[in-house]
């Protein structure tokens, strides 16, 4: 056994996927399985296509590349917008992809044209998360230019959430979204297949049923990976939260005091610490640091213990009200998305699949 390692219940990934799908077909939505968490796992998009998931939906050219070579008949979703050094192999190995600049989108025609193909295209608006996205009131004329390129084909209009903004999606915010498509359609003349209308925010208008009738996909990762929508982090109704559980092992336990013991500088990662002097407490220092795992991302699977810091590759937790650690103990963690990625993407982390 090497630690740290991940544990990853492919059969619950499977419940969760099921679950969501549970929500969703009833609303005629489809779900893109969003893979970019787990860095295009094979492993856990195999356990995504056995809860029913048909698209892939990565946000790394990369990932999409592995996707395809494993399973070729699966439609994949290049989730991040493509930079122009990436245009070849978005067309190699994407079957459709989210796009909000008009040099990148001639790019994507040309090369498509060169490779006697037409890659289908979901146009980003912003609403007002502040990420990409055309904003509205540019949308109709570029969709009026996007329409004149012969290599592309738009097929839908797609919105985020809840990313770098934060913003809440709601109601009257996805009414905004089906509007501009109806205005898109009138431009380009025909109907669009896709209302990408966002991410794991959006479950909480689907689980109360008002999310409007004519939004058609949501992308989701976190829904089906952690069990959990992404406003309140709920659990949503039969999911799984512990799909994923991070162990690592204490390799020091020493009875210390909480206040550093001198004058307080910068820490290895230029921020100038703060503490609350609780006494002596006795400290575990586990074999896992900053460089395979953000320490917001970590949830304590037993509560007795507390989570006091961590530097780049030790992270120190509170082990008095638990006296049976000591060296050698395992201690674990759920995981919060920040976590998840973390782990998944740490060469460090070793995978377990169950």
């Amino acid at each position: 056994m090497s630690l740290p390692e991940i544990v990853i219940d492919l059969e619950k990934i499977t419940n969760n996927v099921r679950n969501v799908r549970a929500l969703t077909d009833p609303l005629g939505l489809e779900v893109v399985g969003v893979t970019k968490g787990v860095l295009g796992d094979l492993r856990i998009a195999g356990a995504f296509l056995a809860g029913g998931i048909t698209t892939f939906g990565d946000s790394r050219w990369e990932n999409l590349q592995r996707l395809r070579q494993a399973f070729p008949d699966v439609s994949l979703m290049l989730l991040r917008i493509p930079g122009l050094s990436q245009i070849e192999s978005v067309i190699q190995w994407s079957d459709i992809s989210l796009n909000s600049d008009m040099e990148v989108l001639r790019a994507l025609s040309e090369e498509a044209l060169r490779l006697s193909k037409r890659h289908k295209v979901i146009l980003m608006v912003d609403l007002g998360d502040l990420r990409e996205g055309v904003w509205p009131r540019d949308l109709a004329e570029f969709t009026k230019k996007a329409s004149t390129l012969p290599g592309i084909r738009i097929v839908g209009l797609g919105v985020n959430f809840a990313c770098y903004g934060g913003l809440i999606p709601t109601v009257e915010k996805l009414n905004t979204l089906v509007e501009l498509a109806g205005v898109m359609e009138e431009i380009l003349g025909y109907s669009l297949t896709v209302i990408s209308g966002g991410n794991s925010a959006n479950l909480g208008l689907v689980l109360n049923r008002t999310i409007p009738r004519r939004i058609n996909e949501l992308r989701l990762g976190e829904a089906i990976l952690l069990g959990t929508e992404s406003i309140k982090r709920q659990l949503l109704p039969g999911a799984v939260a512990d799909a994923f559980v991070l162990r690592a092992e204490i390799i020091e336990c020493y009875e210390k005091p909480t206040l550093p013991q001198g004058e307080i500088g910068q820490d290895a990662f230029g921020e100038v610490p703060e503490f609350s002097d609780e006494g002596w407490r006795q400290r575990g220092i586990l074999a896992l640091g900053r460089q395979d795992v953000p320490v917001e991302g970590l949830i304590l699977r037993d509560r007795r213990l507390k989570i006091f810091g961590a530097s780049s590759d030790h992270l120190i937790v509170d082990l008095t009200q638990a006296p049976e650690f000591a060296v050698g103990s395992i201690v674990e963690f759920n995981l919060r998305y920040p976590g998840l990625l973390g782990a998944m993407t740490s060469p460090y982390v070793r995978k377990k699949y169950i």
